[in-house]
């Protein structure tokens, strides 16, 4: 229930009040002093969005990141992306492509929609920043893609590797590639094919993944391309799984989303050691703790509450938000990709009073929260998708959440603008004046 459902009053006047005193004004990204301070010796750090076409989420992102990377030793990063265009990226930064390489050449193949989430010029200044910093390290760090979504593509990463690799473990996997074929990368298709055959494809993928896992203690071990190929037979698990509960269910095909994302997390850091540390990017609904939002009602979870569970006391939470400006959509799914104006936030929301207290940029270290009128308290939290129509937010586009369990800390951007992507001119070749951003 939102703010006025409540049954309970609301001082809002005091609610401003409270960040007014706790807030930590951050007119310069060197302000964030505090913030790497509670992070202290946290194992994994996410930092969130509130949608996933604005500039400032990836810069500030940026900024954190590399001052993680680079003062606090950590290994690699995560993000709500697909594992084999992410692998590219990993490439990339490790040097690992073909001399000459540049990141747009990367980018350009994102061709999943929506495009822009990461096929864009401020991940474009991470990644080169992220080359430079790998050239002059033995232990290299990592960017990979946590999603479920790329079924096909790591169908065919596996089929690649095999005929590589393990010719005579390529008839397994030629049997489960034959599975899908009538399919043709359709995922709904596939998943309507199986309300009659409910367990379609389930088996072929599931003998796979145990194929290539039996070879394993053949294998060294700590070879990247060899974890690579396992981790997309573990997608190609998940992947199937999840598009078999997408037209059941909307809290099942979550949940499964979000279990693979902790799945993979934790496969990362074991990959890179008992003294790995993970930065993970998503956006706010997958980060902040849904524990402390109204997704709890539906018996949802995402990767912020399980990652607390599995790692208590070592994972910290960012959120991210803003009072208006704009951002790149879609006004539908696959639609084209467009500027929109983000309209202020709503009266009585988060991101209402944040306004309210002051239009500079702050941060909010959650804990000072958690004894004020905030604590038990739902408050509307703006969430913006890929899918967006402005004319519509007095209906949705927002989370009840209590903020203080919901992060551990808050970074409110004031007024924001749309982020760069790559895909808008054929050539790619257009350089926004401002790049690399100072990321």
């Amino acid at each position: 229930m939102g703010i006025f459902n409540s049954q309970h009053s609301f001082n809002e006047k005091e609610a401003i009040r409270i960040i007014e005193e706790k807030a930590i004004d951050l007119s310069d990204k060197s302000n964030l002093d505090k913030l790497f301070e509670k992070i202290g010796d946290s194992r994994i750090v996410m930092l969130g969005e509130a949608s996933h076409g604005t500039h400032e989420y990836y810069t500030w992102r940026s900024y954190i990141t590399k001052k993680l990377i680079s003062e606090k030793n950590f290994n690699f990063i995560a993000v709500e992306g697909d594992w084999p265009d992410c692998y590219n990226i990993n490439k990339f930064i490790k040097g690992q492509c073909a001399p000459g390489t540049q990141i747009r050449d990367i980018l350009k193949n994102f061709d999943r929609w929506p495009t822009w989430m990461w096929a864009n010029w401020e991940i474009a200044a991470l990644s080169e920043w992220l080359f430079t910093y790998n050239e002059k390290r033995h232990k290299k760090v990592g960017f990979y893609g946590l999603d479920v979504y790329s079924l096909w593509e790591s169908l065919e990463a596996i089929r690649r590797y095999l005929e590589q690799h393990e010719p005579e473990s390529l008839k397994k996997a030629t049997e489960t590639f034959r599975c899908f074929e009538p399919y043709k990368g359709d995922e709904t298709s596939y998943a309507y094919a199986t309300r009659i055959v409910p367990e379609l494809c389930e088996e072929k993928v599931l003998e796979l993944l145990q194929e290539i896992q039996r070879r394993l203690p053949q294998y060294q071990l700590k070879e990247e391309n060899i974890f690579s190929a396992e981790q997309n037979a573990v997608i190609a698990v998940n992947a199937e799984k999840y598009y078999r509960a997408m037209i059941r269910s909307n809290e099942d095909s979550w949940n499964i989303r979000d279990s693979h994302m902790q799945e993979t997390l934790e496969r990362l850091l074991n990959f890179h050691g008992p003294d790995s540390k993970a930065i993970v990017w998503a956006h706010n609904t997958h980060v902040g703790d849904a524990s402390a939002t109204d997704m709890a009602d539906e018996g949802t979870y995402n990767i912020g509450e399980l990652a607390r569970k599995a790692f208590p006391g070592e994972t910290f939470l960012v959120g991210f938000g803003s009072y208006g400006g704009s951002v790149i959509a879609g006004n539908s799914w696959g639609a084209k990709m467009q500027q929109m104006i983000v309209p202020d936030g709503r009266k009585g929301s988060w991101e209402y009073l944040l306004h309210a207290s002051g239009k500079n940029n702050k941060l909010l270290l959650m804990e000072d929260l958690r004894t004020t009128l905030f604590a038990e308290k739902r408050i509307d939290h703006r969430a913006i998708g890929v899918v967006y129509r402005p004319e519509y937010e007095r209906y949705g586009n927002y989370v009840p959440s209590v903020l203080p369990a919901r992060y551990d800390a808050f970074i409110h951007i004031d007024k924001t603008r749309a982020l760069h992507p790559l895909h808008i001119n054929p050539n790619i070749q257009t350089v926004p004046e401002t790049y690399p951003f100072g990321v």
